[in-house]
């Protein structure tokens, strides 16, 4: 794809986003909210609820993701940022649980949550791209690491999938640190 571009989600490209996520707000209406709400407040939160909370934190900033562009098309979507950003991805029991090394309260401990790419893009190998804008924003951005929690395997019909899976990671010279579910592991690249 030869015109493809990835820029942060500023408070401008509003528009983009939710001509990317649609009106149902992709994945079953969750505005990329699933790691920022408790899920039972989640859960009683209409769609225009959940988007509007997520709205709201991208006018706060900083941009809490990257949109993929493929020229003016927005198509694709990862969630990055400090790992104090999605409270929920830092819960004990869960696999993205924090180690004590990377606290979750320490800013330059990043996180990528999750990816989101139109129907038309999926499965060309875009997760890449995206990842590779990610660690270099991480860096820009002051990161000392940046971690994950993909899924082994590549099912890509699998709804888990959003988180990405692990052989990207891999690729991108990630490392496992922790394996709570086998998987599920939560990986790590130092910047």
């Amino acid at each position: 794809m030869p015109d493809l571009q990835i820029h942060p989600l500023t408070p401008d490209r509003i528009p983009d986003f939710v001509a990317l996520f649609g009106p149902d707000g992709a994945c079953y209406g969750c505005w990329c909210t699933s790691f920022r709400l408790r899920p039972k407040v989640r859960q009683a939160m209409t769609g225009d609820e959940r988007r509007e909370v997520m709205l709201d934190r991208i006018r706060r900033g900083p941009p809490p993701g990257l949109l993929l562009y493929d020229g003016d098309d927005p198509v694709g979507w990862m969630q990055i940022g400090p790992r104090a950003d999605v409270p929920e991805w830092n819960n004990p029991g869960r696999v993205s649980s924090p180690r004590p090394d990377a606290p979750a309260d320490d800013p330059a401990v990043w996180a990528i949550t999750c990816f989101f790419f139109r129907r038309s893009h999926r499965g060309k190998g875009l997760t890449h791209a995206l990842l590779a804008e990610g660690i270099a924003h991480a860096r820009r951005s002051g990161a000392r690491t940046l971690e994950a929690a993909p899924i082994l395997g590549s099912r890509p019909k699998s709804i888990p999938l959003f988180v990405g899976p692990a052989r990207t990671f891999q690729d991108a010279g990630f490392q496992t640190v922790a394996a709570v579910k086998e998987t599920r592991p939560l990986m790590r690249l130092v910047l």
